[in-house]
């Protein structure tokens, strides 16, 4: 999205990589920047973090000659593995819900889609928010000074390795006027680095092993056991 007013906006991270280690409980980075020539005009300034896509599935539990039964799964298209919007006040009052999903600001903007319609769609909007993996928070952006704003974004330790956007979007009299964006990676590394990409190349490899591992530690306990 290109400025459309004279109105200029600057964004920039903190910390645009994380790095995920043995000792990794989650991470906290600022988004900040600056808004210029909007003395007249109020502004508000809503950030969007949105995690890379994850292929889903759902399946409802039905009743089912008395007994509760998963049914057949719905697969997930476009859903992100962690999505975050942060905005100065609430979304409601910043634009209407089309000029929000316009903007891809908010979870109503998620192109979420399953085989099993809005249900579904809905279904996993909540699991995920459940997850603390989605949020929209409604104070996550603080004007610290006169066009100077700045945002805390938490992600958790179960957010996806992946690279991120991060997008800063400037609403002015219900319409977004400019944008920034921004890249965040989060990446293993070390030790962690070497077993995932082990695990992606190798899969049928990598099971044997953790089978291996698994049945090497049961006779070690039970001969430990034995010796008691």
């Amino acid at each position: 999205m290109a400025d459309l007013s004279p109105v200029q906006l600057a964004a920039d991270l903190t910390q645009a990589n994380i790095e995920v280690n043995a000792g990794y409980s989650g991470a906290s980075i600022s988004v900040f920047g600056a808004v210029f020539g909007s003395a007249d005009t109020p502004s508000d300034v809503v950030i969007v973090v949105r995690g890379p896509d994850e292929r889903l599935s759902i399946a409802r539990r039905e009743r089912r000659a008395g007994l509760w039964l998963s049914g057949g799964p719905q697969r997930v298209e476009g859903a992100p593995g962690f999505h975050l919007t942060a905005s100065s006040r609430d979304l409601a009052r910043i634009a209407t819900p089309a000029v929000l999903r316009e903007a891809g600001a908010g979870l109503g903007s998620l192109p979420v889609s399953t085989s099993g319609g809005a249900e579904f769609n809905q279904a996993v909007i909540r699991l995920k928010r459940g997850e603390g993996l989605y949020e929209e928070n409604p104070k996550g952006v603080d004007f610290v000074d006169r066009g100077l704003f700045r945002a805390r974004v938490d992600l958790p330790v179960s957010a996806p390795v992946g690279r991120y956007q991060v997008a800063v979007i400037l609403f002015q009299d219900g319409q977004a006027v400019a944008r920034r964006s921004r890249e965040l990676t989060i990446e293993k590394v070390g030790v962690e680095r070497l077993i995932s990409g082990f695990a992606h190349q190798r899969p049928w490899v990598y099971g044997m092993v953790c089978v291996l591992i698994a049945l090497a530690a049961g006779w070690a306990a039970s001969a430990a056991f034995r010796r008691v």
